[in-house]
């Protein structure tokens, strides 16, 4: 069963996100701030990171620039999420390392088949 770091501030999105990776078979850790989120995925190294841009603490951007550096080669895939929709910031999630980007609003079928194919290609 593959782990997924789902690091989220708004508790309904995070409450979808973590039934609609569970009814799929995932384990999900969930995280509602950067610092926690940071933490957990130096210490736990999931599977996957789904992280919101905009976090309390620490950004996603710079969580996935530094699991990036630290795993190196062996880092875990990182997907953004973000309400931050122009090709700017697109660029700069995948500037920073991300393996994928996601708009929202996003659907949660979408959201699991994005998922899949970052862990198994």
């Amino acid at each position: 069963m593959s782990r997924i770091l789902v690091a989220e501030d708004e508790p309904h999105i995070l409450l979808l996100i973590q039934r609609k990776l569970e009814s799929a078979g995932y384990e999900v850790i969930p995280s509602t701030n950067g610092e926690d989120a940071m933490k957990l995925a130096l210490s736990d190294k999931p599977d996957l990171l789904l992280l919101d841009i905009m976090l309390p603490g620490c950004e996603g951007l710079e969580i996935c620039r530094v699991v990036k550096a630290t795993y190196g080669h062996q880092a875990p895939p990182v997907i953004l999420l973000s309400a931050l929709g122009q090709q700017i910031d697109v660029e700069a999630g995948m500037a920073a390392g991300a393996d994928d980007y996601i708009i929202k609003p996003f659907s949660p079928r979408q959201l699991l088949e994005r998922v899949q194919s970052a862990l198994y290609g």
